[in-house]
């Protein structure tokens, strides 16, 4: 495969890995949605359906659909990122651009889809956590140390599949997300994968996300309705959109260190 089918195929699995995951979040926190308050559960199976579906659309590139698997795999000692695609360093970008390029769009999309629902979304974390990632307890050491874990888990165990005859592929993939989601998941969000927290966040620093209903209309008896619970109260200040960029780098950084790590231990398991 050229540049291009590879920019293509990660950038569409991708897309629709970040799709489905952040719509489970956006389902579960913000106002009115139907799936509101449905659990930590929920959004482990979400993002690991994410997964599984993101990797069946990228079949022909293996569905890396993660800046930490194709690390992964470089310092795993592999000859091949995916049957037929040396191991080169213009594919190794085509698969890096493509993951960041579908992380981001599937991102708006996910926003289109639940606009109403983030107008009337009246806290602002509540909006970014359905983008990217944050910390319960701040301490930039400990997120670090907790990203790397879970990321090194989650390519190592990717790495071992194409060494066993399953054949489970995506569905394998989607339940390992799901594991880590529910056992290592509660520290930082799990974002182990910059694709999945980098392009989503970016998605939220220039998407209208602040921005909020108007107040309801003039009816046509010339009298106005009352606003309803979810509208802003009529003049209310906009609000400040925060994205947290100073925590930015530990969801990029932590995966991409526990990933190659698992690639060299691989190299010694398997």
């Amino acid at each position: 495969m050229n540049f291009g089918s590879i920019f293509v195929s990660e950038a569409f699995g991708t897309g629709v890995l970040v799709l489905l995951g952040v719509g489970v979040v956006a389902n579960v926190l913000l106002t009115k949605s139907k799936g509101f308050d449905g659990g930590w559960l929920l959004i482990n199976f979400g993002w690991g359906l994410g997964v599984m579906a993101g990797v069946y659309v990228a079949y022909k590139t293996g569905g890396h659909l993660n800046p930490a698997v194709t690390l992964g795999l470089l310092t795993s000692g592999a000859d091949e990122f995916a049957p037929g695609i040396d191991i080169t360093a213009a594919n190794a970008v085509a698969y890096f651009a493509g993951q960041m390029v579908g992380g981001f769009l599937g991102a708006v999309v996910a926003y289109v889809a639940y606009k109403r629902h983030f107008d009337a979304e009246t806290d602002p974390t509540k909006k970014l956590a359905v983008f990217a990632t944050g910390p319960e307890i701040r301490s930039y050491p400990w997120n670090f140390a907790t990203e790397v874990i879970a990321t090194f888990v989650l390519v190592l165990v990717i790495l071992g599949f194409g060494h066993t005859p399953s054949g489970l592929g995506p569905l394998a993939a989607g339940l390992l997300v799901v594991g880590i989601g529910a056992s290592l998941g509660g520290p930082t969000g799990y974002a182990i994968n910059p694709a999945r927290d980098l392009a989503p966040r970016l998605a939220h620093a220039v998407l209208p996300v602040t921005r909020q209903a108007p107040a309801r209309v003039t009816v046509s008896t010339g009298a106005p309705t009352s606003p309803g619970p979810s509208d802003p109260p009529a003049g209310s200040a906009p609000q400040r959109k925060n994205s947290d960029w100073s925590y930015a780098w530990i969801p990029v950084a932590g995966p991409l260190l526990g990933g190659a790590l698992a690639g060299l231990v691989a190299q010694l398991l398997f």
